[in-house]
């Protein structure tokens, strides 16, 4: 990629921010008031899982290392599971579970081996992932447990997912500042 790009890339840090912000905030929306509609629940991860998977595929782009394959596919898995949710809120609750499950097992094993190909940012990666997995196994051993329990696990993940989010961001801006200096000090001939 391009210094011209890697600038222009760096610059969206707050957007990164603000995603991951959002996500934090529906996630504490999950914990804090799990018996709200059930169709409103299934809309909101329709839409977070949406965001997610477009974002995955724009890392996926914009990315280096061997797991970007692995992450667009993730992105687009992400999106059309999004869609879905969205368009059907209240004709998928009963499939809510089993796909935002599932969706968490296959996202946490795919970022897990598409951590190993990126040494930057290899830890974060790997607690996401291990957390997704966990989540999806919980999710699909017990899913007749109230909505409400569903909720607050859901809540929890996307809570700890947010903070990740603003933690990525944050870095994004440091490195996008680095960049900057350097450029500053070492102007192209």
């Amino acid at each position: 990629m391009s210094t011209s790009a890697d600038q222009r890339f760096g610059s969206l840090w707050w957007l990164v921010m603000l995603f991951g912000a959002a996500v934090l905030a529906v996630g504490a929306f999950f914990v804090a008031s799990p018996h709200e509609t059930l169709s409103t629940f299934t809309v909101i991860a329709g839409i977070l899982l949406l965001v997610d998977g477009v974002m995955a595929i724009v890392a996926s782009i914009f990315g280096r290392g061997e797991g970007r394959g692995l992450i667009a596919l993730i992105g687009v898995l992400g999106a059309i599971a999004g869609l879905v949710l969205i368009k059907k809120p209240f004709d998928t609750l009963i499939a809510f579970v089993l796909i935002f499950g599932v969706w968490l097992i296959v996202a946490g094993t795919v970022r897990f081996v598409a951590a190993f190909g990126e040494p930057e940012g290899r830890a974060g990666n790997i607690a996401i992932a291990v957390l997704d997995v966990i989540a999806g196994i919980v999710i699909l051993s017990w899913p007749a447990p109230s909505l409400a329990t569903l909720a607050v696990i859901i809540g929890i993940v996307l809570m700890f997912r947010g903070v990740l989010w603003m933690v990525a961001g944050w870095q994004l801006r440091g490195a996008a500042h680095e960049l900057d200096s350097d450029l500053t000090a070492h102007p192209a001939t």
